[in-house]
């Protein structure tokens, strides 16, 4: 995090200043400015993180990184790749479970109607699911909470890479830099094509009351 790399150099530089009495404050302040390194990666957009290798390019129109930090910056690519992923999850289940559900006897209809007919066993098991799941994430790639103050030096870990959590059981992460920054770019790509579908699955059936295999013409969905 930048602001972490700004804090070692300036506490490094704290005693030294405070025992020159011919230093004024706003000098200080200086010397420290011009100490801190700056990020090799300050000058990219996003600082360096996939996601402008598309026909939109670097795309941030509502200037969402405008005066962002590095680790800010990696806070809200987390975020996205997070909901990027339940996006896919959640179209995906659309396509599929309103005419296929082996676990349970389905009553039919549009899937935002059939969640509170979910029997109760399988709430628990989605809940510990999902709790283990964030858990697991949380203690991956988020910063420690400091006990005295209650809160963290930072959102996420200094040496922790947005969307790496070291679970990959199918081996489908290529071995070399160029071909996984791809597979990063795919990812995204269908990630936020994902978010946007599940949004449109649940306003389609929102507003008809139908599947969308119904509201498409095929009443066997």
């Amino acid at each position: 995090m930048s602001l972490a790399l700004l804090s070692s150099p300036l506490s490094l530089a704290g005693p030294a200043l405070v025992a020159t009495p011919k230093v004024s404050p706003r000098m200080a302040v200086a010397m420290r400015k011009k100490s801190a390194k700056k990020d090799p990666l300050a000058d990219e957009f996003a600082f360096g993180l996939p996601g402008g290798d598309n026909i939109l390019g670097n795309f941030d129109p509502a200037g969402f990184l405008e005066g962002k930090s590095k680790g800010e910056v990696y806070r809200l690519r987390e975020a996205e790749l997070a909901h990027g992923r339940v996006g896919m999850l959640a179209a995906t289940g659309f396509l599929v479970q309103e005419r296929f559900h082996p676990l349970f006897s389905g009553d039919g209809g549009p899937a935002i109607d059939q969640i509170p007919q979910l029997p109760f066993w399988l709430w628990i098991v989605m809940t510990i699911g999902i709790g283990n799941a964030e858990l697991y994430r949380i203690r991956v790639g988020w910063a420690k909470v400091d006990p005295k103050t209650g809160k963290a030096p930072s959102a996420l870990r200094p040496d922790y890479y947005p969307g790496y959590l070291n679970f990959d059981p199918l081996n489908l992460a290529p071995g070399n830099e160029k071909d996984l920054r791809l597979m990063q770019e795919r990812e995204l790509s269908h990630g936020r094509l994902g978010m946007i579908a599940a949004a449109g699955f649940l306003a389609q059936e929102a507003v008809t009351g139908q599947t969308w295999g119904a509201y498409w013409g095929d009443a066997s969905f």
